[in-house]
């Protein structure tokens, strides 16, 4: 009880600090636009039932053409930390899990967000789509195993043998570096969680608390990096925490089958997109 407790204060305090730098990068005000909101709401929303908002978020921002491709990881990093903090709220009080393993997992991934981010914030834009594109392809692929119905189906443990752990906490500082690259992480997480053997409800509060608090220290470089579209970063947050709230406190459980196929296929599309405009870079 004591290790939770002192999770959600750890959170609640690096979300005072993040506002704080946010507030100092942003430099005046911002005036997100309804789509930015929308899109914030609609990605977060879906994120509280473990679709993930990453690929979504990407694929919306390329498809629409919102903003360049260098400023799409900065803005998805600072825009959605404070709607996936309240996530890890939600999850951390409602879903048991071993506080031990779940404050190991979180402190790598945090590890892995922050050596990560010194790269990721300062990279060409070329890399940057080649690794976007990429992992958009990766999230369809899981996609498609959740959609098959290939997943892991998991155990009912709610913590992990000291072996499992170690293989636990090498991969979770893994997806820290590549979240920073605008990898998403939720569906490895998931995957990784059931495979061990796991109880998968135990993934939410683990995802959901280790996306937060690495994407908020990660995104401490894109802000000084200045790599981020400041109005959509705000319309992210502004649109997603209402988003969440309504998600895990008043909508429980939605037919998510046909929107996930859908999502699919646009995932699909924009990691095409992502590695044509690569390509054509490379070209020039």
């Amino acid at each position: 009880m004591l290790l939770r407790t002192s999770l959600l204060i750890a959170i609640g305090a690096l979300a005072l600090i993040f506002i704080a730098r946010w507030k100092r990068a942003a430099g005046g005000t911002e005036r997100p636009t309804p789509v930015q909101a929308a899109i914030g709401f609609v990605t977060n929303f879906f994120d509280t039932h473990g679709i993930g908002s990453f690929a979504t978020t990407t694929a919306a921002y390329k498809v629409m053409k919102l903003m360049p491709d260098e400023q799409i990881v900065g803005t998805m990093l600072i825009g959605h930390s404070l709607p996936v903090a309240v996530q890890a709220f939600i999850f951390i009080v409602a879903v048991q899990v071993d506080p031990v393993v779940l404050v190991s997992l979180i402190a790598v991934s945090i590890l892995g967000s922050w050596l990560g981010s010194g790269v990721a914030s300062r990279l060409p834009r070329r890399p940057i789509q080649i690794f976007m594109g990429t992992g958009l392809f990766a999230a369809a692929f899981f996609m498609l195993l959740g959609q098959l119905g290939l997943f892991p189906s998991g155990g009912t443990d709610l913590t992990l043998s000291y072996g499992k752990l170690v293989v636990a906490l090498v991969v979770n500082f893994i997806l820290g570096i590549t979240l920073m690259l605008g990898i998403g992480s939720y569906a490895p997480s998931l995957i990784l969680i059931s495979m061990l053997g796991m109880d998968p409800r135990a993934a939410f509060p683990i995802m959901m608390s280790s996306g937060a608090m690495m994407a908020m220290v990660g995104s401490f470089e894109f802000m000084k990096a200045g790599r981020f579209n400041k109005n959509a970063a705000l319309g992210l947050a502004l649109g997603g925490i209402p988003a969440v709230l309504i998600a895990g406190l008043v909508v429980q459980s939605l037919p998510l089958n046909i929107l996930r196929w859908m999502v699919l296929v646009v995932v699909v599309y924009a990691a095409t997109t992502m590695l044509r405009s690569a390509f054509a870079e490379r070209r020039q």
